[in-house]
This record gives C-alpha cells, structure tokens and sequence, in this order.
C-alpha cells in the first residue's frame, strides 16, 4: 500500500526519534515514538480503489461516516433546491481525497476559520476550510475539505482549469477531519446518515 508523500516528514520524524532514544539506553521511550510512527504511517496510507465507471454518478471524496444528509441551508453554492451530505474523517480512516466527479476545477477558494470539532455541524461555517468547485458542462458538484480539532493543515494538490477524472486523488486533511459535499436539486441521493462511505468507491448520488 503506497503511502501519500505528505506523511514521510511526520513518519521519518517519529522513527528517527525512536532510533535515537533507543540508542541512548531508553528503550521504554523509544517504543512510545515506535508506535507512534507505526500510526502515523497507518494513517498516511492512501490505498488504491477501484472507480465506478457511470457518469451519472457522484462518487465520496473522502473515507468516514455520513453525519447529515440535509437540503442545503439558504447561500449554499448551488442554490435552491441543493443537498448537503457531511461526512466525518476519524483519525482511523483514509485522509487522502478524491474527486466526487469528473470536469474542470472551476474555482478553489481557502478560508481561514476556527478549528472546532469536525462532527460538530457549526464546523462547516466556521472553520478551516478550502471549497472546491467541479464543473462537467451545465453539471456542479461542490466540496469543502474542512479541518478539525486535531487537524490543522489542508491539503490540495489541483488548480483552478485543471481536469480531474471521478475518483482521481485531489489532496488530504492531515489528522481528523470533515469533507461537505454540495450536490444540485434534481440529484438523487443515495446514502443515509450513518453509513460509511470509501473515497472514490461509494455512490453519493445520481446527478440529475
């Protein structure tokens, strides 16, 4: 299993400090650091997955638990009518992110907030965030990757009028996290709150 590139300064870290404790007679000290660049490594890891290939769908852009399936609130990206779907990222599941659909990057914009909480809903106004915009024709699909409590840095890899394939790696959220996913009226949802979704491989819904 390949390991994203932002985790090898953290990993590298941890098991040089491990290396050094241990070489300084402190082997109880030396293991602490020894499974925490074992987890580290745990939670860097960025798995392959295989893509649905149906262009009508619009697939997770992140690992974890759908915590609110909502209409959108008033001022939302996509206008009257949209949905919301908030997934929560626990320090266990797969931080990498991925493109809920294909088309261009339309427009990436990153706002400074607080760092509360990522299953608390306020997190989704106010804190850290970067919101991306795809477009595939007349077709939208908006996501926010928004940081956590313990997460403090945002990761995205793409610019603005580049193209991305559905599923393809777009960036990750370092250390527990939350990803909201707009989706446009007309769309056809389908996951529930509580289920648990896989970056790339789960079905969110059916674009209109």
């Amino acid at each position: 299993m390949s390991i994203a590139r932002e985790g090898f300064p953290h990993i590298l870290g941890l098991l040089g400090l491990a290396g050094l404790l241990l070489a300084l007679g402190l082997p109880w000290l030396a293991a602490v650091f020894l499974v925490l660049g074992l987890f580290t490594t745990f939670f860097f890891r960025d798995p392959d997955r295989q893509v649905l290939q149906d262009p009508g769908l619009v697939v997770s852009p992140a690992d974890g638990k759908v915590v609110q399936v909502v209409p959108a609130p008033a001022g939302n990206p996509l206008g009257e009518g949209a949905w919301l779907i908030s997934i929560f990222l626990s320090v266990f599941d797969v931080h990498v992110n991925r493109a809920p659909i294909g088309g261009r990057i339309a427009a990436v914009a990153y706002h400074k907030g607080e760092f509360l909480p990522a299953f608390d809903d306020k997190a989704s106004l106010r804190n850290e965030q970067n919101t991306v915009t795809i477009e595939d024709g007349d077709a939208r699909v908006v996501f926010k990757q928004i940081a956590g409590l313990i997460a403090r840095r945002i990761v995205f890899w793409k610019h603005v009028d580049d193209s991305v394939s559905r599923g393809e790696r777009v960036g990750l959220i370092k250390f527990g996290s939350r990803v909201d996913v707009f989706l446009a009226s007309g769309a056809r949802v389908r996951v529930a709150v509580g289920d648990r979704v896989r970056g790339g491989a789960s079905v969110l819904a059916e674009r209109p």
